[in-house]
C-alpha cells in the first residue's frame, strides 16, 4: 500500500476523512462518520453556545450542527462562503460538523501517527488525537468524542 507521501508500508493503518477549516487539514476516524452531506440549511437556536450554529433535519431526524471553525476558535468565514456537513454519531444522537470542506479518506500507519505537539494552538492541542505528517501539510486528527463531550458537559453544567 502506498501513502500519501509515496511511501509504502505493510503494517497496520487507519483510514482518517480528511476536511478543511480555515485552510488547516484535519481528520477524523472513518468509523466515526455517519454521513457526508453538502451545504445544508441550519435553522438556528435560540440561546446556544456560539459552537452551535443551529439544528438540520436529516431525513426526519433533528441532528444539531457544529460550527468547527468557532468549536476550534477560528474566525467564521465570510460572507457567502460554503460549506459542508460531517455527520457523527455520539451516543444515539447525531451531530454535523460543519467545516468549510470535506477531502478524501487516507489510509495511513499506524506508525507515522505523532502525539500532538506543545506548540499546536491550546484549543486545538485540546481536541486533537495526535498528527500525521504528510508532504507539504499537517494533519491534525481530531478526538471528536472528547470535543462533543466536553461540549455537552458544558451544555449540562449550565442546565
Amino acid at each position: 500500500m502506498t501513502t500519501p507521501d509515496n511511501k509504502t508500508y505493510s503494517g497496520a493503518s487507519k483510514e482518517f476523512l480528511t476536511m478543511s477549516v480555515n485552510g488547516q487539514m484535519f481528520g477524523i476516524p472513518v468509523l466515526q462518520v455517519q454521513d457526508v452531506l453538502g451545504e445544508q440549511r441550519v435553522t438556528r437556536v435560540p440561546l446556544a453556545k456560539p459552537e452551535i450554529a443551529g439544528s438540520l433535519n436529516l431525513r426526519g431526524r433533528i441532528v444539531t450542527a457544529i460550527s468547527l471553525r468557532r468549536r476550534l476558535g477560528v474566525q467564521d468565514s465570510p460572507a457567502g462562503g460554503k460549506s459542508m456537513s460531517v455527520v457523527v454519531d455520539r451516543g444515539g444522537d447525531l451531530y454535523s460538523l460543519i467545516v468549510d470542506s470535506v477531502g478524501e479518506v487516507l489510509a495511513l500507519p499506524d506508525d507515522q501517527f505523532e502525539k500532538t505537539p506543545v506548540t499546536l494552538d491550546a484549543v486545538w492541542r485540546e481536541h486533537s488525537m495526535g498528527i500525521y505528517r504528510l508532504n507539504e501539510a499537517l494533519l491534525i486528527i481530531l478526538d471528536v468524542p472528547k470535543m462533543l463531550d466536553s461540549l455537552c458537559a458544558r451544555d449540562e453544567a449550565a442546565a
